[in-house]
Order: C-alpha cells, then structure tokens, then sequence
C-alpha cells in the first residue's frame, strides 16, 4: 500500500482504537481531536483523542520492534509505555503498527523552554538499566547512519558537497559505521535522541518521558549524546545549552562519558558520525527540492570537510 492510502486506513485504526472501549460507535464526525502527527516514507503517525497510532518502516523486523515494545514497558519513567505492552505489533496493510497513549510534545517555538537537562537524565537512567528482556537488539544508530550514507551515493553522487561528506565518513572506526560490532554490547541505548524523541504524558503537564523506540538496543551509550554534541562543535547548539545537557547527564551518573575532564575521547566518533549523517539529511533534501545548501546545511558540510 502506498504511504498515501496508509494514511486513511491508519487515521480509522487510531479512531477505532480510542473508541474500542465505548459502549456504543461514535458519532460521525467523531468529536474527539484527531491530527496527522508525521506522514513520510518511514513513518506515519497520527492521533485520536489521546490514542497515538504508528505505521513504522516498510522494512521494520517484527520480532526487534516486539522486544524492543516489550523493554518500553518494562522500563517505566523513562520510556513511554505502549497501550497494549503484552501484544505484538498489528499488521496493517503491510506494515507494522503499534499504539501508544498521547504525550505533549516539545514546543519548537520556544527554544528557551527545551527541556535539556530532562534529556540528559533520561538517558542516564536509561543508560544505567540493565536490559530487561534476553535477547535485546542491538541499538541501530550506526546502521541508520550507514543507509544515509548510501542513499547519499545514489542520489547525488555529484554535488559538490557530496566529497567532504564521504570523507569525513571514511575516518569513522568502523563500528561507526555499522561495518563492525560496537564496543559495548550490554548497555540499554536510545539510539536517535533529539528533542523531537520527548514528551509529557500524561499531557499535558506530566514528567518528560523518551519516546519512539524503533532504534532501542544495547550499544554505545555515547551514540546518544553525540547529536547534540555535533551540533554544538557545529556551532548550532549555544554553549550553555551543551553545558545545562552534560551537566545533568553528569549528575545523573550517566556512564557515557567521565564524571569530569574532557568528554570528548568519548564523544568524538559518534559525533562526527552524527555530524555525516545530518549533513547527508541536508544534503539529499536539497538536492530534492533542487535549491542551494542554506546556512546551516553549510556549516554542516563546512565541519566534514574539517573532519577529513
């Protein structure tokens, strides 16, 4: 089914999930709030009342994204849990589907409220949780960023900025790049943090839980400090901003990096893997929408080059 005729099917599944506790069907229009939350290629998100309904990847695996529903139920306070914890994904015209209560987003129009230090403890007590279920996954940042590199090679393998990018993925060690095992096997890894991955539940002032649980695994627990630490050496992310996020990973006795010193021997591959892959995502919407590379895309290509 094409991600456009998904977007009905899954919007009916949200509503008849939010309702499948009524006595009676609800009345049409249904007067409950209802919202497309994301609708791309590899997700579709929508929302029914306080029912979140998502179509994950086409090429999700079903047997990982049921461990990985099962750790967020097991691991409360810090992962919002799914509204059917025991169940296996749903089949929905081909894709996977998994239904989660609402949570208040993070406000992209207030910068200022960004909830840096809830971020960093999060991930420090996700950090610190032994994995819960045998056989968890491996934590998938290496090989998502790994795809964007070799989607970059096929969609626009002759810009201009396309070089310095390959360049700067070439110095990784090879763990960075999905070619190889990672280092550390046995610590439970979010795997894509970033603001977006935040919210309150129950909304819409509840605690800030981590949400989106597709990239779950044990791993590098410095993968997921190393967007926000890309985007400061970047010069995207202020200072302050990366001091309030360290400061409380640090307090919180994350073991990502050292309890004081220099966290970068720690935090450099996976940054500069970070910075690659933003920068392919930059790159390859550019060059699809078929418009020059704006300022920030720039400095993203600006600090491969330096990379390399």
């Amino acid at each position: 089914m094409t991600p456009d005729a998904l977007l009905p099917a899954l919007t009916a599944h949200a509503r008849d999930t939010a309702h499948a506790a009524a006595t009676s069907t609800p009345p049409a229009p249904c007067p409950c709030g209802a919202a497309t939350l994301a609708h791309r290629p590899d997700a579709t998100v929508v929302r029914h009342a306080g029912t979140v309904a998502k179509a994950h990847a086409p090429d999700a695996d079903a047997d990982g994204l049921a461990l990985r529903l099962t750790l967020a139920a097991r691991i409360p306070g810090v992962l919002l849990p799914p509204l059917a914890p025991t169940s296996s994904p749903t089949h929905l015209h081909g894709r996977l589907v998994t239904r989660w209560p609402y949570g208040s987003p993070v406000d992209p129009d207030d910068p200022d409220a960004a909830p840096w230090e809830a971020a960093a403890t999060l991930l420090a007590r996700l950090h610190r949780t032994p994995p819960p279920v045998p056989g968890t996954p491996v934590m998938r940042g290496p090989e998502k960023a790994a795809r964007a590199i070799a989607l970059l090679r096929t969609t626009a393998p002759h810009h201009p900025a396309t070089a310095p990018v390959l360049r700067a993925w070439a110095t990784l060690p090879a763990w960075a790049r999905g070619e190889a095992a990672m280092p550390d096997a046995t610590t439970l890894c979010h795997g894509d943090l970033h603001l977006g991955q935040l919210v309150r539940h129950p909304a819409p002032d509840g605690p800030w839980l981590l949400i989106d649980v597709d990239d779950l695994g044990v791993g590098v627990p410095a993968w997921d400090l190393a967007r926000p630490a890309a985007w400061y050496a970047c010069g995207l992310l202020p200072p302050d901003e990366w001091d309030r996020f360290l400061t409380a990973y640090r307090a919180a006795g994350g073991p990502a990096v050292p309890q004081d010193g220099d966290p970068w021997p720690a935090l450099d591959a996976p940054a500069r893997a970070l910075t690659a892959q933003t920068a392919v995502r930059a790159l390859t919407k550019a060059s699809e929408a078929g418009r020059p590379l704006d300022e920030v895309e720039h400095s993203l290509i600006d600090a491969c080059a330096r990379m390399s």
